[in-house]
């Protein structure tokens, strides 16, 4: 399998990548785990080489063998010049990740508050749940440190529209596990907007 293209995204190499697609190199080719030269360069943060492979027509919402797009990739990863790139060739925010995610859930569990903000304006579902029965909320909650990021994205996501009586698979609350977790920020201002 010829993966030149995927070496030259991983390189950042924009003009081995332009010659190379010049010449019919196949832009959706996969690697051995099924990733596109697009999500190898999403990878990597390699911002020439994906704007490069967007521009040039790849698909952002291109799932390899564990489900992750460039797209989803991005927005988890908190890669946001890329996630903007995807944002705007095509991105599909209902896609979802391999734990039945949005790209919001784990942007927000890794305080990733500029990624959380850009989400929520492209119109991301704010009270997706996932698999594990887990909103955006409840994630950056249960898996979030309580610190100063984690209280932005959870202010940025109440002031969304979140749902914030979304209980879990187990009935708790995001605020009952904020109690239980001792994140006095994120207590008070799930209490302000009515959270029981």
């Amino acid at each position: 399998m010829d993966l030149q293209l995927h070496k030259a995204a991983a390189a950042n190499d924009v003009a081995a990548i332009k010659t190379m697609l010049d010449k019919g190199a196949a832009i959706e080719a996969r690697d051995g785990s099924g990733a596109t030269a697009l999500l190898v360069a999403t990878h990597a943060n390699k911002v020439d080489a994906a704007r490069a492979l967007i521009d040039a027509g790849a698909d952002v919402n291109a799932k390899d063998d564990i489900e992750d797009s460039p797209y989803l990739y991005a927005g988890a990863r908190g890669h946001l010049e890329i996630l903007k790139l995807a944002l705007t060739h095509g991105a599909d925010l209902k896609s979802i990740n391999r734990y039945g995610g949005t790209a919001l859930i784990p942007a927000s569990e890794r305080g990733h508050v500029e990624t959380v903000e850009t989400l929520i304006k492209a119109g991301v579902d704010v009270d997706h749940v996932n698999r594990l029965g887990w909103t955006a909320l409840l994630e950056a909650i249960i898996l979030g440190d309580g610190g100063r990021r984690h209280v932005e994205i959870a202010d940025l996501l109440i002031k969304a529209g979140a749902n914030v009586n979304l209980a879990d698979n187990d009935g708790i609350t995001p605020l009952q596990h904020a109690r239980g977790r001792g994140f006095g920020e994120i207590v008070a201002l799930l209490e302000k907007a009515g959270a029981k």
